[in-house]
């Protein structure tokens, strides 16, 4: 007789183990919460997410991998930026209606992300961040390219993770702007209960 496998949703981790750490999170116990974050969120990441752009970096030849890192980083930006607001996307049908927390259009998550956390604020406004999903996340995404004249280069000397007036994408400086991202999104979820709230939101998303 056949089985169904399990939906792994970090790691070897599944639905059903992450019920059971959810029921306990609301013991508000910090290390509970450190659980949560290193062994869902931070795994899942990491294999999904960083591991595979490491891969990139670390054997490219500065020939072309850099769409496919910027496609995976503005996978990744959608999920952070969902993750933190407790939202979820869902393709609008003719007729139907958002329920609430859900999205159907990705830009204005991208806008906030981009404009909202250092080190991107320090770089985007609202109309760059705009020209970015349009240019960037849209023309990788839907046409294997990128429009408007934007370009990818590895990596700028300094801590710039893009320069929009130019309009330059340095993927490697835009990496370690994400890491540094996930990194105070960890320690601000141990304390933040606006945050943990829509945490547990976007995980029973992820198991159903």
């Amino acid at each position: 007789m056949s089985t169904i496998a399990p939906d792994y949703i970090a790691g070897r981790l599944t639905a059903r183990d992450w019920y059971d750490l959810r029921d306990r999170l609301s013991a508000d116990r910090t290390e509970l919460w450190q659980e949560a974050f290193a062994d869902y969120f931070e795994e899942r990441l990491r294999l999904r997410y960083l591991h595979p752009i490491r891969l990139l970096q670390e054997n490219g030849t500065f020939q072309g991998e850099g769409f496919s890192i910027v496609a995976i980083q503005c996978s990744l930006i959608e999920f952070l930026e969902s993750t933190a607001k407790g939202t979820n996307y869902r393709y609008l049908r003719r007729g139907s209606v958002l329920g609430p927390f859900e999205y159907s259009s990705s830009k204005a998550v991208f806008v906030s992300f981009l404009t909202a956390h250092a080190p991107f604020s320090n770089a985007f406004d609202a109309a760059s961040a705009e020209d970015f999903y349009e240019g960037v996340r849209c023309g990788l995404l839907h046409e294997a390219r990128t429009k408007n004249g934007w370009r990818i280069w590895a990596k700028h000397g300094g801590d710039i993770v893009a320069d929009p007036r130019n309009r330059i994408v340095y993927r490697d400086n835009f990496q370690e702007g994400l890491l540094t991202y996930i990194r105070n999104y960890g320690q601000r979820l141990l304390h933040d209960r606006e945050l943990q709230a829509a945490f547990i939101r976007k995980f029973d998303s992820l198991c159903t």
